[in-house]
């Protein structure tokens, strides 16, 4: 089949995919699912082949996937539980002041969404944002915005959150290269975005806390983990991750390195963090077996959702391979001299504001860059590059498709406009600053 015509059906396959998601409003597993079939079709696969293309696209992707969700859903529900992420936060404005507490407020946010989903995050630390403003004076923005800052930037870039994971388990990069990257794109983007950002939108819209999240006084908990042991549990899996890279670049075949090696797994790093959150911040603080049993059932309720999409992405992925259109559209990429760190930012950030769900965006975008990075023979740090490209694209102009906006809209009770100029624009200063640290990064690699 010529070639052109594989493009153009990869060219219907999105406009499919785009229909169903944001016109249909078909949950993106059954529009995947539904466009990877007429994929297969449209290239001539036969329905075995397309059987067996589902079949291995999702088994392959949810046997690494699957496991690093689940336990980084348990991780962060203990964390989340047991107090530990305000512990962070309280500590932190501590140690900063009062005057610098924005600067406080995005690190805590870039530290806790490494275990805790991002939403989950916002409501855990909101109040804290409402009780400084109500203090100060300042607008709700000043606050904030650091804070989501933080959060949305290591929900983007930093294993083990979903949006990393997946790409990179698509495009096979090392998972210690994207942990490196990722913080070297991360703490700029943060910084820029957060704390100055939020200081100069504050002065242009005065934002009071809602009326309706008018929460009742109540006395601080004091009975919090402490927050060396907080900091060190989130941080484990990520040293133990970069670890394994540097052994892997240094050390040669032997016991060290394949003790280091196996540590230094993604798995066995979540592993070993989460059995120790579930025994410091559950059992030692008192929570009975069937307590920290219920606890960790109920986190795998929402990574459910992002692991039967991701299944999804897989199976698009899988058909792409085996129908050959991936081969023609790496073919094409190559000959055009495209460098893939930009298109993999101009794919994902399309697809992010075209349809408005981050994740869904990473994973498509990564299930059709994947494909064509078989003919470029690109491997090591750079693969961990264009993780980061993609989720900074995918992290672009959030705006009024993205459930992400209405969060925000409503815990900071902003209308369309001001949520547009404050949080889509800070989202957007997050994708642009993370792009250019990628670009920057790529001429030392």
């Amino acid at each position: 089949m010529p070639g052109i015509i594989f493009i153009m059906i990869a060219c219907v396959a999105i406009f499919l995919l785009l229909f169903f998601i944001i016109r249909t409003k078909l949950h993106a597993f059954l529009a995947l699912m539904l466009v990877s079939i007429f994929v297969g079709l449209g290239t001539g696969m036969s329905a075995d082949e397309i059987l067996q293309s589902i079949q291995s696209g999702m088994g392959a992707t949810l046997g690494f996937v699957a496991v690093i969700i689940g336990l980084g859903a348990m991780f962060g529900q203990m964390l989340e539980i047991s107090g530990g992420a305000e512990r962070l936060a309280r500590t932190l404005i501590r140690k900063f002041g009062e005057s610098k507490a924005q600067w406080a407020l995005g690190i805590t946010g870039f530290l806790v969404a490494i275990p805790v989903f991002f939403d989950v995050g916002l409501i855990i630390l909101i109040p804290i944002i409402y009780k400084l403003a109500k203090k100060t004076g300042r607008s709700l923005l000043f606050y904030g915005i650091p804070l989501l800052a933080g959060l949305a930037v290591t929900h983007s870039y930093i294993p083990p959150t979903p949006g990393p994971i997946i790409v990179a388990d698509f495009i096979h990069a090392d998972l210690g290269w994207v942990v490196l990257f990722g913080i070297l794109a991360g703490i700029p983007s943060m910084a820029i975005a957060g704390p100055l950002f939020g200081g100069f939108i504050a002065k242009r819209i005065q934002v009071e806390v809602p009326d309706y999240m008018n929460l009742a006084e109540t006395e601080e908990k004091e009975d919090l983990p402490h927050f060396a042991l907080i900091a060190v549990i989130i941080l484990i899996p990520l040293v133990l991750m970069l670890i394994r890279t540097l052994a892997m670049m240094f050390l040669s075949d032997g016991l060290p390195l394949s003790i280091l090696s196996f540590i230094g797994h993604p798995i066995i790093a979540l592993l070993i963090a989460t059995m120790l959150a579930i025994y410091f911040l559950g059992i030692r603080r008192g929570y009975g077996k069937q307590e920290v049993h219920f606890m960790v059932n109920k986190a795998l309720e929402p990574a459910g959702i992002i692991m039967v999409v991701t299944g999804a992405g897989g199976v698009f992925k899988q058909v792409l391979i085996d129908s050959g259109i991936g081969q023609v559209l790496g073919e094409k990429l190559a000959s055009t001299q495209l460098p893939p760190l930009i298109l993999a930012f101009v794919i994902a950030a399309s697809l992010r504001v075209a349809q408005g769900s981050s994740t869904v965006a990473m994973v498509t975008s990564a299930s059709l860059i994947a494909p064509m990075l078989t003919n470029l023979s690109i491997t090591g740090p750079m693969l961990g590059l264009i993780v980061i490209s993609i989720a900074s694209g995918a992290t672009i102009f959030s705006q009024i498709n993205d459930s992400g906006f209405w969060l925000v809209n409503r815990y900071f009770g902003m209308n369309v406009k001001d949520t547009i100029l404050s949080w889509s624009i800070m989202e957007t200063i997050i994708a642009l600053v993370g792009f250019a640290m990628t670009l920057l990064l790529s001429l030392f690699i």
